[in-house]
């Protein structure tokens, strides 16, 4: 028996500082459809705080051809580590997934400028047919860049 539990994560280079890129990701997300209005149309607190654990964040973005949403639950944030994770509660990932997490951490690079962003996708799909969410983890990598010819043309 197949499990329908799987993991699929991604590194991408960036040139921004990591705790710029965090600190967009984390408090100013209702900025990123400025900055990558391709993929992100809005993104609006629901509940809480902007950048608090416990608050839920709904965001409407376009992946696949598709006009989509997901509500997330903001579950984790380490502000040393420029980590943060959503667990999605509502929206059209739930159509294909039992659960969805989305981990999201950007690390400084060890030699020169810039950082790595890593992103690491948690899921449990509704049945085995469903594909792992590679275009997904695609659309996160296409939105990092986004950000960060954003946050580097901005300290030009």
């Amino acid at each position: 028996m197949t499990s329908n539990h799987g993991k699929v994560e991604t590194d991408v280079e960036i040139k921004a500082p990591a705790t710029k890129f965090h600190e967009m990701l984390t408090h100013r997300p209702h900025h990123i459809s400025n900055v990558s209005p391709n993929n992100v149309q809005g993104c609006d607190l629901h509940e809480g705080e902007w950048g608090t654990v416990g608050s839920v964040v709904y965001w409407n973005y376009f992946h696949d051809g598709k006009a989509k949403v997901a509500k997330e639950l903001i579950e984790a944030i380490d502000a040393e580590k420029n980590l943060i994770t959503f667990k999605v509660i509502e929206g059209d990932l739930l159509e294909h997934y039992k659960s969805f997490k989305i981990t999201i951490q950007a690390t400084p690079k060890a030699h020169g400028q810039g950082s790595i962003v890593h992103c690491t996708m948690e899921y449990e799909k509704h049945h085995g047919d469903i594909e792992d969410p590679h275009t997904l983890l695609q659309f996160v990598v296409d939105v990092s860049k986004d950000l960060d010819a954003h946050l580097t043309s901005a300290q030009a």
